[in-house]
């Protein structure tokens, strides 16, 4: 469904997310360029060598000891779910124009898909604060991580810390287990 209308005035019950695919019209798939343009290696293609490092110095950051961490990075990579996305929050008043700009990074090939929470949908989470999520398509690769998160700072004003969640921590059933703390809806691998 293709919208005209800002996320802040989306208020019909149960459409709680406005994906960038609704105002752009591409599916995923459609924004192939993205790999070769930025140099990400895709998540079919990744490989064992291509496991982040763990930052031993900011490893009191992480959100569960470091093993616990490195094998959840070895589930991502296990079932090919490799993106994550930084999660940006913004009042009502100011919600629209970032959207609108990120929508525009996506069509420009800057930033790989985005969704943002409707009116609707933040009302319905009990949020005082709209949640726009700019993902990536392989958090392995930390440079194109650095390259986007960069990007929300520098052009669109995210200055404050912001957290980056792998979308394997949201897994859950057979893999609940395994994820342990990082299954938490707070766990970040990065905080930047």
């Amino acid at each position: 469904m293709v919208t005209d209308r800002s996320p802040s005035e989306i208020d019909e019950p149960g459409w709680h997310w406005l994906r960038v695919k609704h105002v752009t019209g591409f599916p995923r798939q459609a924004r192939d360029g993205y790999f070769p343009k930025h140099g990400v290696t895709r998540p079919a293609a990744t490989t064992e060598a291509n496991l982040p490092e763990i930052d031993r110095e900011r490893e009191g950051s992480l959100p569960a000891d470091p093993e616990t961490v490195r094998d959840v990075d070895r589930l991502a990579l296990e079932t090919t779910y490799l993106s994550g996305k930084w999660l940006v929050e913004r009042p009502a008043e100011t919600v629209d124009g970032l959207w609108e700009a990120v929508v525009d990074d996506v069509e420009a090939g800057r930033f790989w898909d985005a969704k943002v929470t409707t009116r609707a949908g933040r009302e319905a989470f009990g949020e005082t604060a709209h949640a726009v999520l700019v993902f990536t398509p392989n958090y392995f690769h930390r440079a194109d991580v650095d390259r986007v998160r960069r990007r929300l700072g520098e052009v669109h004003g995210a200055t404050e810390e912001i957290r980056y969640r792998p979308d394997v921590y949201t897994l859950d059933g057979v893999h609940e287990e395994r994820l342990g703390p990082l299954g938490d809806s707070g766990a970040a691998r990065f905080r930047a």
